[in-house]
C-alpha cells in the first residue's frame, strides 16, 4: 500500500511540475536516449516524434491564436489485478458524490484468467462495484461463457464498464480472437478490446529461465490489429509489462538467451527493458499509421 502511494505521489509531482506539458517535449529527453546501446535509428525516431509534436502544437495554436491549455497537464489512471480480495474489500466503500460502492485501490481493477469463474468469489466481488472492470481472456475463452460473464458483470450493457483483455499468444490470436469478436459484435455488446501480448507468449528456456520474445509480443499486437480491422471492430489499447531499467528479461531487440543472466531482476514476470519498450512503441505507432481510420484522416486533410 505504501509503495503504491509513494509511486502515485511521485507521478503526480511530475505532472504538476510540467513534465507532462506537451509544449515542452524537451522535458522527455530521458537519459537512456543518449546511451551508446540505443541505436541511432531509435534515437532519430524519438527526436523526430518530439519535434513533430511540438510543430503540430505550434500550428494548432497559430490557427486558434491561443495556447492549447489542456495540453499543459495530464490525467492518469491506474489499474491492477484484483487478486487479493481482502486487500480490495478493505478499501471498497461508498463515496460522497456517487451512488454505489467503489474499489478505491485503483481506477480499473481486472479479473485474471484463472479467477474469472462465473460462480467464484472474484466475479461476485467485481459485480458489486461501480468501477469499470477488466477481464483477462486466454485461449480457452469461448463466446457463450463470455456472454454469461458479461451478463453477470454488466447486466445493463453500460458502455465503458467492461474492458476485455485478450492474452492469447502470437500463434493463437488469429484462431481465437475472431470467434470472440464476431460473437460480441453480432450481439451489439459494448466492450473495449485490449491486447495483452505478454502473458500468452511466456516461455521457459532450457536452463529454466522464464522469458518472452520481442518478436512474438509484437506479432500478437499486429495480428490483433488485423483481426479487429477485418471484422469492423477496433483494438482500443495494449497492456505491457516494462521498465525503464536496463534489465535482461525478454529476448529479442538485441538480446539472446545467453544474455538473460546478465541482469534478470524480476521476481515474477519478465519485462521489456527501456530499449525494447521504446522500439515496441515506435513499431506499434507505425502499424497504427497504416490503419484505415488513420489513412482516412490523412486523405481528408
Amino acid at each position: 500500500y505504501w509503495h503504491a502511494a509513494l509511486t502515485l505521489n511521485f507521478i503526480r509531482s511530475l505532472g504538476s511540475g510540467g513534465f507532462s506539458d506537451l509544449h515542452h517535449p524537451e522535458y522527455w529527453d530521458l537519459s537512456f536516449i543518449e546511451r551508446d546501446d540505443v541505436t541511432a535509428e531509435l534515437k532519430a525516431s524519438y527526436r523526430r516524434t518530439t519535434e513533430q509534436l511540438a510543430e503540430a502544437l505550434r500550428f494548432m495554436e497559430a490557427l486558434g491564436e491561443a495556447k492549447v491549455g489542456d495540453l499543459t497537464r495530464v490525467d492518469f489512471y491506474t489499474s491492477h489485478e484484483g487478486l487479493s480480495l481482502d486487500y480490495e474489500a478493505a478499501q471498497t466503500r461508498q463515496t460522497e458524490h456517487h451512488a454505489g460502492f467503489y474499489d478505491l485501490t485503483t481506477h480499473l481493477p481486472w479479473i485474471g484468467e484463472r479467477t474469472r469463474d462465473l460462480d467464484g468469489a472474484h466475479v461476485e466481488f467485481f459485480r458489486g462495484i461501480q468501477n469499470p472492470v477488466g477481464i483477462k481472456l486466454g485461449p480457452g475463452a469461448e463466446p457463450d461463457g463470455l456472454r454469461r460473464l458479461l451478463d453477470r458483470l454488466n447486466p445493463r450493457d453500460e458502455p465503458g464498464k467492461v474492458v476485455l483483455i485478450t492474452r492469447l499468444g502470437a500463434e493463437r490470436v488469429q484462431q481465437v480472437l475472431p470467434v470472440l469478436v464476431e460473437a460480441l459484435e453480432g450481439d451489439g455488446r459494448h466492450v473495449l478490446w485490449v491486447s495483452d501480448p505478454m502473458h500468452g507468449n511466456t516461455q521457459t528456456t532450457a536452463s529454466g529461465i522464464k522469458t518472452r520474445n520481442f518478436d512474438d509480443i509484437l506479432h500478437e499486437v499486429e495480428r490483433s490489429f488485423d483481426v479487429h480491422e477485418s471484422l469492423g471492430s477496433r483494438l482500443g489499447g495494449v497492456h505491457f509489462e516494462l521498465t525503464g531499467e536496463d534489465v535482461t528479461e525478454c529476448t529479442g531487440g538485441g538480446l539472446s538467451e545467453a544474455d538473460l543472466d546478465q541482469n534478470y531482476v524480476s521476481l515474477c514476470d519478465p519485462r521489456l527493458n527501456y530499449r525494447q519498450a521504446l522500439e515496441m512503441a515506435f513499431r506499434i505507432g507505425e502499424r497504427m499509421s497504416k490503419s484505415p481510420d488513420v489513412r482516412g484522416m490523412g486523405s481528408a486533410k
